[in-house]
Parts: C-alpha cells; structure tokens; sequence
C-alpha cells in the first residue's frame, strides 16, 4: 500500500505538488494521470525518497521507503528507462542491482527471461532499443519481488506485443495481491490495464476513484439513434431540448435526452427507430474536460 497525506513540493515561489492526499491499494492496478507539467513524476520521486518533500509524508506499507534496507524487496520501480549506464550489458546491470539489496543472481536470470530479454542479456545497453530498456526497467523492477511496484510511463518505446505484454503483466500482479502504481499519458491504455485512478492537475488531487465513476462524470455521454427518418427525429428531439448531432452513415448522436425518453419520443411521433445505443464518455474524454482548468501548456490554435 502506497500512503499520500497532505504531500507538497515547492521549487522557490513555483508549487509542484500541492496538498496531495491519496492511497494506492494492493490488489488493483491504479493509473496515475494528469497533464504535463502535473506533478506526477515529482509525487513518484518523493514516494521513493529520492525528493524530500516541503511538507507532508509518502509512505509504502507504513514506513518511509528511504529508512528501509535492501529497498527493492519492499518497492520496485521503473521511473526512467534510459537512466542506465549504456557500457554495461543488461545481465551486469541487473546483477549489480541485485547484489545491493542481497537477492541471489538467479533471480537476475528469472526475470530476464520473464521480461522477454534472455538472449540479448550479454549485449551492452547503449545498443538497446528504448523498448528493450523499458523492458529492462521493468525487470529491475520485478527483481526483488516486491509487493509494491511503481511505472512512469512504461509503455513508451513498446510495440503492440509489448503493451499487451505489459498489460497483462500489471494485471497478474494486481491479481496476486500487490500494489501496482502506474503513471500514463496513453488514455487508451489505461482505459483497458487500470481499476482506478488518482488524476492531478497543477499538483492538486483531480479524483481518486475507479475508472468508471470517473469517465461518468464527464459531460461526454449521449445516445446514438439509428431511425428510419434520421431528419425528422432530430426536429422532434431539438423540440424537446436535446442537442442532436448528425453522423455521416446517418445516425444521430443526443445529448440531454436519455435513451427512454427518446423512445418515448419516436413513438408519440410515429417514427421508426432500428436501434438506441447509449455510450459514456470514454477515459480520453473525461481526463480532457476534467483536467481542462489544469492544463498548463497549452499549444497555440492555427490561424
């Protein structure tokens, strides 16, 4: 388990990370999103005690992570896969790794082979392909078996097989019992990989809750109509206050009407309806409207 309480980081007058409070439980794969220039990796690094933070504490299973020995046995985490020394091959790199925190070289030799990197093991990492290095990041991760885990934007690098890969991993760890902590920027993964969420913006807690009530709350949700009579049913449903936006294949996308209310609707009017599709917002949606206001790059719009 991964305590946040009252966590702040200041950098001069600027406030990285603002008051966070929050709890990343085992047992699930919790997604950690927000937009650039969040905090997120700040809140990751001072977690891992290699920030200080100004005010507040992070703690991993009741004690600060820095206080405990042989650290990787308690947490592991892929912060930045590149932040390796490229003479080195894969194989050194993770002995070396495991001989700092007294966990036996044949566990250097499982997870090689679990990541997938077993036959490029004697290779330097300066050859490494960055999704190679992501994989190999996640094997220092995996090395201690830890019971906490923590990813800053694994997925980066990885092929289709590799984010499937990736997916399914963070799953069966979460299945196992442990706490997996996972910062993303891809929407669409983490609407597929992730149980819940803990979303900021300008360092401030956004939501802390499941993906589900958190896509519910956006405004993005409408009904899609399939009718025999697309442009008379759209006068009707605008008659009664429902925004209606025409598709190209001839269906309607409502707004403001739930799908009841639009049978009721179509049959008071004698119109034909094929089909009624209700559709939530998806996670893309929902972190674009809930996090507008924190938003602090925002690119230019064409003239």
């Amino acid at each position: 388990m991964i305590d946040v309480i009252g966590l702040t980081k200041r950098y001069g007058g600027r406030t990285a990370v603002d008051d966070l409070t929050f709890t990343v439980q085992p047992g699930h794969v919790t997604g950690f999103l927000g937009p650039n220039g969040a905090g997120k990796s700040t809140t990751l690094r001072m977690i891992l005690g290699l920030n200080d933070p100004t005010s507040g504490t992070a703690t991993v299973d009741g004690l600060p992570f820095r206080g405990r020995p042989r650290g990787l046995r308690h947490a592991g985490a892929l912060l930045d896969a590149g932040d390796v020394h490229g003479g080195r091959t894969g194989r050194a790199h993770l002995r070396a790794l495991a001989r700092s925190n007294g966990i036996p070289f044949q566990r250097v030799e499982e997870v090689l082979h679990e990541v997938g990197l077993a036959a490029a093991a004697g290779r330097r990492i300066g050859g490494y392909s960055l999704g190679m290095k992501q994989r190999l990041g996640i094997a220092g991760a995996l090395l201690g078996d830890p019971p906490v885990l923590l990813f800053d934007e694994p997925l980066n690098g990885l092929d289709p097989e590799g984010v499937l890969w990736v997916r399914r991993l963070f799953r069966r760890l979460a299945a196992e019992g442990r706490t997996v902590f996972v910062s993303s920027h891809l929407m669409s993964e983490m609407e597929h990989t992730a149980d819940r969420l803990v979303v900021i913006g300008r360092g401030r807690l956004i939501a802390d809750e499941s993906v589900t009530e958190f896509a519910a709350r956006a405004g993005g949700h409408g009904v899609t109509v399939h009718a025999a009579e697309p442009a008379r049913l759209a006068g009707v449903l605008q008659g009664a206050g429902a925004s209606v936006r025409p598709g190209r294949d001839g269906t309607l996308t409502v707004t403001g009407l739930d799908a009841t209310r639009i049978g009721e609707l179509a049959l008071e009017h004698r119109l034909l309806l094929h089909a009624l599709t209700t559709r939530g917002a998806s996670l893309e949606e929902a972190f674009m409207e809930l996090t507008a206001d924190s938003v602090e790059y925002l690119a230019g719009e064409p003239r």
